[in-house]
């Protein structure tokens, strides 16, 4: 592996994995995923064939470490009991968003130089304390933003607030700027919408017919729902690329 090649691990790693191909097509390396989907692991399987996969944060992290160690760890925890379309609004105290505990314990088990959270853009008003009080105690400086999947060429809003931090003592020794992404300009966005054929509808993906899906297209429309949007994550992997190496 290059020695300017960051690796990074994937938590909730989805069905497309979404976070790991934005990384790696920033110039990463992943180096393992944790999903509990057993689909989804499939699907992961097929296109990382040679990276370790886990089947659940809860137990991921737990005693022998030993070759977990990456520079850069990611992953959208459950949004389900903290988007505006929750009917209990019970944010991290919920089963499936409470897994962001377990998300900050494996952060203080193996220390990365960087981690990127993502989740819906609810969580600013309903949890994000919690978050970014968890990040400081593990002792990561956070800064984050709203991006649609239209700032980076998409056909549809999307919104989602990501969230970068990293140790505080990286930004006092690195002068770490700002890292938050941008909308793009209308150049960049052209390009992007004709290297990644955005027109592809979600029908057409899904071969939905007849206007009824079957077991497997569920799953997979499930699994698209809940999935990062990769051209986002290769923005702020690019921009992380460049302060790693500093």
């Amino acid at each position: 592996m290059p020695a300017n090649r960051l690796t990074f691990g994937s938590l909730f790693a989805g069905i497309i994995g979404g976070f790991d191909l934005g990384f790696e097509r920033a110039g990463m390396t992943c180096k393992w995923q944790v999903e509990i989907d057993p689909f989804c692991r499939k699907v992961l399987a097929k296109h990382w064939p040679n990276v370790m996969r886990h089947d659940d944060v809860r137990t991921f992290a737990i005693g022998d470490c030993d070759g977990l160690d990456v520079d850069v760890i990611c992953g959208g925890f459950p949004c389900q009991d903290i988007s505006v379309a929750s009917h209990t609004k019970t944010g991290l105290e919920g089963e499936r968003s409470g897994l962001w505990r377990d998300f900050a314990r494996i952060i203080g088990i193996l220390r990365p130089r960087f981690v990127v959270v993502e989740n819906v853009a609810a969580l600013l008003g309903n949890g994000m304390g919690i978050v970014l009080a968890d990040l400081s105690a593990i002792g990561l400086d956070a800064e984050w933003s709203v991006v649609s999947a239209c700032a980076m060429g998409a056909t549809h809003s999307r919104a989602r607030v990501f969230i970068v931090a990293y140790p505080t003592s990286e930004r006092r020794s690195k002068g770490l700027g700002r890292i938050r992404p941008q909308g793009l300009s209308v150049s960049e966005i052209n390009r992007r919408k004709s290297q990644e054929a955005w027109e592809l509808s979600v029908a057409a993906a899904l071969r939905i017919s007849d206007r009824s899906t079957n077991r497997l297209d569920r799953i997979r429309l499930r699994g698209l729902g809940n999935a990062v949007v990769p051209q986002v994550a290769e923005w702020i992997g690019r921009r992380i690329m460049e302060l790693g190496r500093r």
